[in-house]
């Protein structure tokens, strides 16, 4: 009776051992509730994300960022440009401030304004891009640079017909098609690209007048998009991309130094200093960065190593004073800017508000991957500028307005009205509300 009460209480025991371990490991947390907590983490993230306003105050955060940090990089570059001019450091600071102070007013219009107010311009756009573009091929009135002539001089501000035309054939494109859908033009190819695929042309045609190839191809990227969010069949846009592909080829063989650029692409190899020095230089400063940069305004390689610091060229001076962190996180923000812009066309109903979000995202975001492609020897230098921090007012104000339709887009997605109601007036009306500017009602 001893034995056996002795061996019945061994598993009472051993119950009582294996219960006090549940229990401390129930205290400190097991698997099973540390995959339950990430998961609930996920889900709040991804809720995040699912809000109605998501997308506008993506587009409205990074290009906050993205300016600011145009600001920054713009001054670091161009204060060595002018001293080596010798003019002042402030110069190009200076006016690219001035750029940013007249493109916020523009980017809160645009912001504010109804998709019916963008398809009432895209004429007149077209109209005001096509007599800019004529204007830069009149001596004496077109301002040339590099040999090239793709300029206009208005007061202190140098403007760039071309960066207009890329927006006007984005709101352009964007209602011509809409217009046919609703009439349904769109099963016939002839409907689908007449005049869409002409008026491109035309386009293009001037553009390459003024010897702009980099410009060019966004447009040919702008058409691209457009048909594809249409529903173009892939047997004509495969047509299209043969096309587009081939034009290109000849608009860089006919021209000795496109030529150049493409074979110092594909064979890299040369003198640092000699012809193939902007793209070899600007290798040198991303990878003189490491991984945290030499610091803002230390760069060595803007004092005249690299050309065009100040504008195609400044993502090779951001690596090198930011390094790879610096660039990853640029990186980022295009792409943040990408997923916001792909979800504003997939969350409207609109056709013409679908077009124009689709347009204008394919043409700012891969416009930075080709900038950023170019610098690190991925792809052939195509001169043109990083979105919203490259040196240059043009670009800068075009680019300023097509964030702000964006933003106009993505406060009529499903539900954000609603949470823009809720969230009570915006912090411009506050701040003119306690200015006693803001108009009172009742």
């Amino acid at each position: 009776m001893s034995e056996l009460r002795a061996g019945a209480a061994l598993p009472g025991r051993e119950g009582g051992r294996r219960e006090g371990g549940r229990s401390r490991q129930a205290d400190r947390g097991g698997p099973s509730e540390a995959a339950g907590g990430a998961r609930a983490r996920l889900a709040t993230a991804t809720g995040l994300l699912e809000r109605p306003l998501t997308s506008y105050y993506l587009v409205v955060g990074i290009t906050t960022l993205l300016l600011a940090l145009g600001l920054v990089m713009v001054l670091s570059t161009s204060s060595i440009t002018g001293l080596i001019q010798g003019g002042s450091p402030w110069s190009g600071f200076q006016k690219q401030l001035l750029g940013v102070a007249l493109g916020l007013p523009l980017m809160w219009f645009a912001a504010r304004s109804s998709p019916t107010l963008f398809r009432a311009a895209a004429y007149p756009l077209i109209g005001l891009s096509v007599l800019g573009l004529l204007l830069t091929l009149i001596p004496h009135v077109g301002v040339s640079s590099g040999g090239a002539s793709r300029w206009i001089q208005l007061g202190p501000l140098t403007l760039q017909p071309s960066e207009l035309a890329k927006l006007a054939f984005v709101i352009w494109g964007a209602d011509l098609l809409a217009r046919k859908e609703k009439l349904g033009h769109l099963a016939d190819w002839r409907q689908l690209l007449i005049p869409l695929l002409p008026g491109a042309g035309f386009l293009c045609l001037l553009v390459m007048l003024g010897d702009d190839l980099g410009t060019t191809f966004m447009m040919l990227v702008i058409l691209l998009a457009l048909l594809w969010v249409i529903g173009t069949p892939a047997r004509l846009m495969l047509a299209m991309l043969a096309m587009i592909g081939l034009v290109l080829l000849i608009l860089i063989v006919v021209a000795p130094y496109r030529l150049e650029r493409l074979t110092g692409f594909l064979c890299p190899a040369g003198n640092p200093v000699g012809k193939y020095q902007q793209c070899i230089q600007g290798k040198y400063a991303v990878g003189s960065g490491g991984w945290f940069g030499v610091g803002l305004g230390a760069s060595r390689e803007k004092w005249g190593w690299v050309p065009n610091s100040t504008t195609d060229f400044i993502f090779a001076i951001l690596g090198e004073e930011l390094g790879l962190v610096g660039t990853l996180c640029v990186s980022f923000l295009y792409g943040g800017l990408a997923y916001a812009g792909l979800r504003i066309a997939r969350r409207v109903d609109d056709t013409f508000m679908r077009l124009a979000a689709a347009g204008a995202t394919a043409w700012i975001v891969i416009q930075a991957l080709v900038n950023i492609g170019a610098v690190l020897g991925l792809l052939p230098i195509t001169g043109v500028p990083l979105p919203l921090v490259s040196y240059g007012t043009s670009s800068l104000l075009v680019t300023m307005v097509a964030l702000g339709m964006l933003m106009s887009f993505a406060k009529r997605e499903p539900g954000a009205a609603q949470a823009l109601a809720a969230a009570g007036p915006s912090v411009s009306l506050r701040v003119l509300s306690w200015l006693g500017l803001a108009a009172r009602r009742g």
